[in-house]
């Protein structure tokens, strides 16, 4: 796994996953938490296997998906 970095903590996912964030505009950590993760799974790169590191990711940082 690669090292998590704080200038840019998506680098853990796959590329098709940055792309879509990075796509909708989501650069950080909590603007990643505005969104359910259902909506999430719409958009196109990212996938079931995202959400878990996703969640993880907000977990480190005292944060959760918006419900």
């Amino acid at each position: 796994m690669q090292k998590r970095s704080e200038a840019d903590p998506f680098l853990v996912l796959a590329k098709p996953a940055q792309r879509a964030l990075s796509e909708h505009g989501v650069t950080t950590l909590q603007m990643l938490a505005t969104y359910r993760e259902e909506e999430l799974l719409q958009w196109h790169g990212i996938g079931p296997s995202s959400i878990p590191k996703l969640r993880q990711l907000l977990a480190e940082h005292g944060l959760t998906f918006h419900t």
